[in-house]
């Protein structure tokens, strides 16, 4: 049975996911750096060019050795630019399910790219992953990753009261803790029918190690 996620390149009509490399480093500081990523995640802030260098050289690699999860570089076909992040995460091999979470550049944003990668990445995990259950949660006031994760096809599973710390800027400007309601989103492989009709017509995607 399989334990890891292997190196996996998955194409789209627009878009490359693939591992992260050295030559993310720069873009990768810059996006994790954008106002909005630090309010609604847990990267540290301010993200500096070393961190994403830990980022992509050890922590990265080693949640996919030991079976955790996988991150992946979503990129531009054409013009191979870093349009965000696709992150799995707490993975159960035996429950054969994972958690799915989205980074998108802010001058990437209104483009569809969120919902494009998620839906190829969830095409892969439930074809060649055998995968049963990818779950989402997005912060209560999240409302543009809770319509990503509509657009995909996620149902609406349920609320976790006061179970989630975003961030707020103070008056001196630095970051304070703030306590939110998680919304729990599924997906389930029957839950694809009908969803990413544009991407379905382009002839899906394609992968390879």
């Amino acid at each position: 049975m399989t334990s890891t996620f292997p190196n996996i390149s998955i194409s789209t009509e627009r878009l490359v996911l693939r591992p992260l490399d050295e030559d993310d480093v720069p873009a990768l500081a810059e996006m994790m750096n954008d106002e909005q990523v630090g309010a609604w995640t847990d990267v540290p802030q301010p993200f500096t060019e070393d961190g994403a260098r830990r980022w992509i050289g050890e922590y990265a690699p080693a949640e996919r050795t030991a079976g955790r999860g996988l991150d992946l570089a979503v990129t531009e076909f054409l013009t191979q630019r870093l349009v965000g992040i696709i992150q799995l995460t707490k993975t159960n091999w035996h429950v054969r399910s994972t958690e799915l979470s989205y980074i998108v550049a802010p001058w990437a944003r209104g483009e569809g790219y969120a919902s494009e990668a998620a839906l190829a990445t969830a095409r892969w995990l439930f074809g060649d992953q055998k995968l049963e259950r990818i779950e989402i949660r997005t912060a209560a006031d999240n409302t543009a990753s809770q319509q990503v994760a509509q657009k995909i096809g996620c149902i609406s599973e349920g609320v976790l009261r006061n179970a989630c710390i975003v961030h707020v800027r103070t008056e001196d400007g630095t970051w304070a803790d703030a306590r939110t309601d998680y919304i729990v989103w599924s997906l389930l492989p029957e839950d694809l029918d009908g969803a990413g009709e544009e991407l379905a017509e382009s002839g899906g995607f394609t992968s390879w190690n």
